[in-house]
């Protein structure tokens, strides 16, 4: 279950059938019997030639009537496959881009959640916990964020997958981080963790007003792929960096010490443990004065 605001302070409680699903094959002794399969390359092989077929277009509607979507936001076409459905583009004018010099915006449609980097933090990315370095796994990298902030973009299976870079400047090539992924003994105690990391991707971006942001996209477990646009150019505030396939999956951005002021709320929400639901291209945070 998570709990979630809105910008105007609304706070719901979600509770979708993926986390339960998620949950359960993290957290119990026969899930995990069941998911030790599901990781291996070859399902993920199959699981992605039966979303990119065109009898996967079958639960399109049912999947837009379950989670209420809003198709008017999206482009009109008719979906060939349950992925062409998933990597589905926006309409002209159903997102706006804040292009003000000041302003932090987000990269994606997500549930958000803002860290304040010091010795103490740990965060939790699909029932993984991690620290900055572990999550890089490059102490190096991750000094350079220590006194900043770590930007949590959960997306959900309803949510638009595709993200944008957040500033104007020069993205490095994309480095990737392969997923490992080890259980424990099925037969020990139903509480007791088993050990993952799933794939993830991440760039540096020498950005125009916010320093050396990093981003990463976390890929998702099973038949979730991470679709970047090659790296090592410059860019745009507004530019889609790339999407994901099927799966639900998450966005980080690491800003470093004194760059970036977060809003109020996010921060406040942050620390009961409420997520805050933001969109593509809106303001999240300024830039701080010095």
């Amino acid at each position: 279950m998570h709990l979630v605001a809105d910008r105007n302070g609304k706070i719901i409680e979600e509770n979708s059938i993926q986390d339960r699903l998620l949950a359960w094959l993290y957290g119990h002794a026969v899930g995990r019997i069941v998911l030790k399969p599901l990781i291996l390359k070859p399902f993920s092989q199959l699981g992605g030639k039966i979303m990119d077929s065109r009898a996967s277009a079958l639960f399109v509607p049912i999947l837009i009537r379950c989670q209420s979507i809003d198709m008017s936001e999206y482009e009109q076409k008719k979906y060939s496959s349950y992925n062409d459905f998933f990597t589905r583009k926006l309409a002209a004018g159903s997102r706006q881009i804040d292009l003000s010099k000041n302003a932090w915006i987000s990269p994606c449609d997500s549930r958000l959640s803002v860290y304040k980097i010091d010795d103490a933090c740990e965060f939790s990315i699909k029932h993984t916990r991690y620290t900055v370095k572990s999550l890089l796994r490059d102490g190096r990298l991750a000094s350079r964020y220590a006194g900043g902030y770590v930007w949590i973009f959960r997306l959900c299976v309803d949510d638009y997958h595709r993200y944008i870079y957040v500033d104007h400047g020069k993205a490095s090539i994309n480095r990737r981080i392969e997923g490992v992924f080890h259980t424990v003994n099925p037969i020990a105690n139903e509480i007791c963790p088993i050990y993952k990391e799933n794939t993830r991707e991440y760039c540096l971006l020498k950005s125009a007003n916010f320093g050396t942001v990093l981003q990463m996209e976390v890929g998702a477990l099973l038949v979730g792929r991470i679709e970047n646009r090659p790296g090592g150019t410059y860019v745009c505030r507004g530019e889609e960096k790339g999407h994901f396939a099927f799966g639900g999956s998450t966005v980080i951005l690491l800003t470093q010490k004194g760059q970036v002021l977060p809003n109020g709320d996010l921060l406040r929400y942050s620390r009961s443990g409420i997520e805050t639901k933001v969109s593509l291209g809106e303001r999240i945070g300024v830039k701080r004065r010095r």
